[in-house]
């Protein structure tokens, strides 16, 4: 028997990077996965690579249309969600003195309004018992320079989850936090323009992990498994740092 077995799980930002790592993994334990994306390109790729019990849907969780739409297809072909990964997010690198309204605009509604929407509107058709995971990040304790929106959003998220845990008690609903440290994926690669900066990007990274290296996104996806599958049907609103003891130093 496979970990998640005939379950149904939503993961947003699916197409690439710990989303992608994921959806892979929930369906190689059993599971039928829906992935978001606003890129319709790196989605259908997305789908072709898993293959099997996948559907991508083209939305951006920062907009609330869309996320209606996407919850209106999985009722269309399940009537139900067992298992909630709001993964979706993102950041950039931004001074303090040159952070600008519209960064600071994006930046929330992406991570934070986004997260929060895409919570609330998948509830009618989460099932009582169902598992919520919430992607944090070790940004939001430790301090990154030119991070600090993202920083702080990545906080608010961490905050849902403990608030979260009463607000679904009465229905069994688990709602955790997994909090990677820096991990190879488009999204850090994107954080500069040039090959020379990407290296000496990964490189810092990499120094500030006591293991010296860089996470790769499976090892984000079987931490994610682990939260969503009952194996952790006793774990609930905690805050899981999957990133080589980085935030514990």
């Amino acid at each position: 028997m496979t970990k998640l077995e005939g379950k149904v799980a939503v993961i947003t930002g699916g197409n690439s990077g710990i989303g992608l790592a994921t959806a892979q993994r929930f369906v190689a334990e059993g599971a039928y996965v829906y992935i978001t994306g606003r890129r319709q390109g790196l989605l259908d790729e997305a789908v072709k690579q898993i293959g099997r019990n996948i559907t991508g849907v083209q939305s951006d969780i920062s907009n609330l249309a869309d996320l209606d739409r996407l919850y209106t297809t999985v009722k269309q072909r399940h009537d139900h969600i067992d298992i909630l990964f709001a993964n979706a997010g993102g950041g950039e690198l931004v001074a303090l003195e040159a952070i600008t309204e519209a960064h600071f605009d994006q930046t929330i509604n992406t991570n934070v309004k986004g997260t929060l929407f895409t919570v609330q509107k998948a509830l009618p058709l989460l099932r009582d018992g169902g598992s919520v995971i919430l992607t944090g990040s070790t940004t939001s304790i430790t301090g990154i320079e030119a991070l600090s929106v993202y920083s702080a959003a990545k906080a608010a998220v961490r905050s849902f989850a403990r608030s979260w845990i009463l607000d679904l008690r009465a229905r069994q609903i688990r709602v955790n936090a997994i909090s990677p440290g820096p991990t190879n994926t488009p999204g850090l690669n994107g954080l500069v323009q040039t090959e020379e900066e990407r290296e000496q990007l990964l490189t810092h990274f990499a120094s500030i992990v006591p293991l010296g290296r860089l996470g790769d996104p499976d090892e984000i996806a079987k931490a994610a498994v682990f939260l969503a599958s009952d194996e952790s049907s006793f774990v609930n609103g905690i805050e899981l740092f999957v990133d080589g003891g980085q935030a514990q130093i």
